[in-house]
């Protein structure tokens, strides 16, 4: 299914239903959030608001916190405003903000880290980042100023979502591959061993910390997991077994610790490095996503699998070693590695990183015409670039660029330089991007289709200055000009019935006319096995929700026994309302079947 579409509202409701009790939250994470419904669920391959809208997540990184400096990088020189600002009206909807284990842990035991370089000053002739300063003019700690961050990133219509890059603070810790095996002394000097449980235990904690500011849409659980290379003792791996070193099992029981704090965070899962054989980018190999799909049960709608993608010029590879265009990379890496997820409607992509660097003038047409093998690397990575960016907006994969920050040694940034403005008549921060590589990245973002005005995904509030609310592009730019999110240019929104209807008398109702002709020939001699088990596994979970809605909407045929499994309330037809009875009985608003 590559067209745009609407879910059914009470469907989306459904999903908000999840939503646990409302705990305390710090009076910085209330006052940067206002309604709380800007959560994001998945119904197959794509992504969609409470009301059943489609939506887009694009992009981009921007590290620090991950690092010893304990704060995003750049507010040594930068005013956090004026820099989040920026971000804003350069089309930025979301923010992937790497983070450590510890960081979050010393945030769990109460004894947030101070940061580091970051310049504060009240001075009214140098008002640099005087939002990080308290009331008594001392500096906040790491996690006072991440909720500021929040707080601007709602100020100004952007989302975020963490990501683990490393277990301890280390500006080189995304080397080490896996999740566990390391440690690090915390604020208390108490040397804490970074073990499965202590990474799940911060993120549930974060995850049940920031549940009621729907700024922070999600969690990455861990960045990059791969081979032995950096220090790790074994490869992570990814299969069905007991093994401490499954990603695959680690992930799915971090998942559920956090859902059962803020069932409505979306859960992004990275792939492996190697699996039966077959290498990847470091976080880039999905492959075991067909044989052993993550397993959250009734919370399936809140994955989405992340895998990162990089260019010749970060390394080498063997599929970039021939005239490569769109069809060579997907033969021979793409689509067997990550894309046929969000081909064959398993779940959302993410791709969390792509980027690199560029040369020193581009142009498009010329590049993608030239054989690769009379390109520079330079050249190569941006024809690269170019034919990814493409790939993603014509099958609607969310991503988040790599990075905002121009300290990335391999890849550089979208920044070139921060400075900080300030005296008598001036106080503000010049962000200078490099406009060239802004301008390959540019069409990515979501974007009205001849306004060009970049949607953001708060339903409220507007996307810098130079864009709309998600409630503002629904409301008055979807109908009439649409966006780039589809691949004809709009998003052309399917309306899915809302009613329910009248459901006869008998819960074992045989099909009538209306049902499969495999059905009606057996003359009611089927019984249902188990109501809402659409793909006739034994199980009813939301596999079932998205078959029924890929049976209407016609790229998928159920068995005769799952489609009476499916007709839940017994009217003889097989609906749109059927899918919604199934997701609203996962999270126990109805029983099934539904009769009256």
């Amino acid at each position: 299914m590559k067209f745009g579409r609407r879910i059914a509202a009470a469907a989306a409701a459904a999903v908000l239903a999840l939503t646990a009790a409302i705990g305390s939250v710090s009076p910085a994470v209330q006052a940067a959030d206002d309604t709380n419904d800007d959560w994001l669920h998945a119904v197959g391959s794509r992504l969609y608001d409470k009301d059943g809208n489609e939506v887009w997540l694009t992009g981009a990184n921007w590290f620090g916190l991950n690092c010893t400096e304990y704060a995003l990088h750049y507010l040594w020189s930068g005013d956090i405003d004026d820099m989040v600002k920026s971000i804003g009206d350069r089309g930025i909807n979301v923010i992937r903000v790497p983070v450590s284990t510890e960081l979050l842990y010393d945030w769990m035991i109460g004894n947030p880290p101070d940061m580091v370089s970051v310049n504060p000053n009240t001075d009214p002739n140098y008002r640099i980042n005087a939002d990080l300063v308290r009331e008594d003019g001392t500096v906040m700690n790491s996690q006072e100023a991440f909720n500021v961050f929040l707080a601007k990133c709602k100020k100004y219509g952007i989302k975020v979502f963490i990501d683990i890059h490393c277990q301890d603070a280390d500006n080189a810790g995304h080397n080490y591959g896996l999740w566990y095996g390391k440690s690090f002394t915390d604020t208390n000097g108490k040397t804490v061993e970074c073990t499965t449980e202590v990474w799940t235990e911060t993120l549930a904690w974060t995850a049940d910390y920031y549940k009621n500011d729907d700024t922070l849409l999600g969690f990455d659980l861990k960045n990059e997991p791969h081979s032995k290379y950096g220090g790790a003792p074994i490869d992570a791996i990814w299969d069905d077994s007991t093994a401490p070193n499954n990603w695959k099992l680690a992930a799915q029981n971090c998942a559920l610790a956090i859902m059962e704090k803020n069932p409505n965070a979306l859960i992004f899962i990275e792939g492996v490095e190697g699996y039966e054989g077959h290498g990847a980018w470091w976080g880039g190999n999905l492959r075991g996503v067909k044989d052993h799909p993550v397993d959250i049960g009734k919370y399936q709608s809140q994955i989405v699998y992340s895998p990162h993608d990089y260019g010749p010029i970060v390394s080498a590879q063997t599929w970039f070693e021939k005239d490569f265009t769109e069809q060579t990379l997907l033969d021979d890496y793409w689509y067997d590695t990550w894309a046929y997820v969000n081909d064959k409607d398993i779940a959302p992509l993410l791709i969390g990183e792509w980027g690199g660097r560029i040369t020193d003038s581009v142009d498009e047409a010329a590049l993608l015409e030239t054989p690769s093998n009379s390109l520079t690397d330079l050249e190569k990575n941006v024809k690269w670039l170019i034919l990814l960016r493409n790939y993603m907006i014509k099958n609607h994969i969310n991503h988040t660029f790599w990075c905002l920050n121009d300290d990335s040694g391999d890849t550089g940034g979208l920044w070139k330089n921060i400075m900080f403005h300030g005296g008598p008549d001036a106080n503000y921060t010049e962000v200078e991007w490099d406009e060239l590589k802004y301008s390959i990245f540019k069409p990515s973002l979501w974007q009205t289709m001849e306004t060009g005005k970049f949607i953001g995904l708060d339903h409220q509030t507007a996307l810098g200055e130079n864009g709309i609310s998600l409630g503002e592009y629904y409301a008055s730019y979807a109908d009439s000009e649409g966006s780039n999110l589809a691949t004809a240019g709009r998003t052309d929104p399917i309306e899915l019935e809302t009613t329910a209807p009248t459901p006869t008398e008998s819960p074992t109702a045989a099909p009538t006319e209306a049902a499969p002709t495999e059905a009606a020939t057996q003359g009611g001699q089927l019984s249902v096995t188990r109501w809402g088990d659409a793909d006739d596994d034994g199980d009813t979970d939301i596999i079932d929700v998205i078959s029924v809605n890929k049976d209407q909407l016609g790229s998928l045929n159920l068995s005769a026994q799952g489609w009476l499994n499916a007709d839940v309330d017994c009217d003889g037809q097989l609906r749109f309302t059927d899918s919604v009875y199934i997701m609203q009985s996962l999270v126990e608003l109805v029983e099934l079947p539904v009769t009256k």
